[in-house]
């Protein structure tokens, strides 16, 4: 089985992409071949200082590893580094419906708070997405659920060119974990936790000090009554629940089961010690790694070249049974 999944550069990774992508990434290591690309072309497609990226994707690298991948059990790679993503995103565009394109409803949001462009290339971000994941043939892509909409469009760009052109692709299927797969700010807990908020009192980044993680935690808004248990109108403290769960490597009924009758305060002083306890190993060995960018560039250079080994052949068949180009 093959796995792959993309993710954008930044060193601010908050503990939502860490729960809800990263780890099922570290995850997917013992599932089989696993494939996972640093997405800086997809990060041109909004305002971006140009020598900035460059930092991030070796931020990001640097969190990556740091959380578990080992690049000697991974392909871990610069999408920008292998130019069949952009041929592919081309092909693909000729069969991918515009109006599929115009309901993504991250393209809404974000164009709506672009204030002086908005690209083509963020409208049609999701193409390049299915390209990046079709050109590996990948059986399983764990994202977080907020990606549930862009894997599905792969799925149906995937089904649309194998009954056009033949049987090419894999159709891919999405690892969305049961608990955690959409972690929500701490401030506004009916909002997806987001490296883009416009406060930074209800997101824990990875990187943060552990005063700042247990800071935050016991400022979180929670909602009235004092009952640690999951509801639809206890959004905040569902929240927390959650990430408790998934720290401890609980199931969300036992950590309810735990501290029945202890009130919030003390559930906010275990859940704020016990992400701090969870995250403080990626960010001490974070530390550890960021500072040799030789070895950082070489991991990537490294991890291209695999895959590009993989994609072109995808490519190329694909390419043929377009008729785009020479026969073979």
């Amino acid at each position: 089985m093959r796995t792959f999944s993309g993710i954008q550069p930044t060193g601010s990774k908050h503990l939502g992409n860490f729960i809800g992508a990263i780890r099922g990434y570290v995850e997917g290591q013992d599932r089989g071949e696993a494939i996972y690309c640093i997405v800086d072309l997809h990060a041109i497609t909004v305002p971006y200082d140009p020598a900035r990226l460059r930092e991030t994707v070796l931020d990001t690298t640097a969190i990556l590893i740091a959380a578990g991948l080992d690049p000697d059990r991974c392909v871990l790679f610069r999408q920008g580094d292998v130019p069949e993503h952009t041929e592919l995103c081309w092909l693909l565009s000729a069969v991918t419906a515009y109006g599929d394109l115009q309901r993504m409803t991250q393209f809404k949001d974000k164009s709506a708070k672009q204030k002086e462009l908005v690209s083509a290339g963020l409208f049609t971000y999701p193409v390049l997405q299915a390209a990046d994941i079709l050109a590996y043939n990948a059986d399983e892509v764990p994202v977080g659920d907020d990606q549930r909409q862009h894997l599905e469009l792969a799925r149906d760009v995937a089904e649309r060119f194998n009954a056009r052109f033949g049987e090419t692709f894999v159709v891919p299927r999405a690892r969305i974990p049961e608990v955690g797969a959409r972690i929500m700010d701490l401030q506004e807990p009916t909002s997806k936790m987001s490296t883009t908020a416009e406060s930074d009192a209800g997101v824990i980044r990875v990187l943060d000090e552990p005063k700042a993680v247990e800071k935050k935690i016991k400022s979180a808004v929670t909602d009235s009554g004092s009952e640690v248990v999951r509801s639809p109108d206890k959004p905040g403290i569902t929240n927390l629940i959650d990430i408790m769960a998934v720290v401890r490597g609980m199931a969300p009924e036992e950590v309810e089961g735990e501290f029945d009758g202890s009130g919030y305060g003390r559930f906010k002083q275990a859940v704020a010690e016990a992400v701090v306890d969870y995250l403080a190993p990626v960010r001490q060995r974070y530390q550890e790694l960021r500072p040799d960018e030789d070895q950082l560039h070489e991991i990537l250079h490294a991890g291209a070249e695999k895959a590009h080994a993989i994609a072109h052949e995808t490519v190329a068949v694909a390419r043929e049974r377009m008729g785009v180009g020479p026969p073979s």
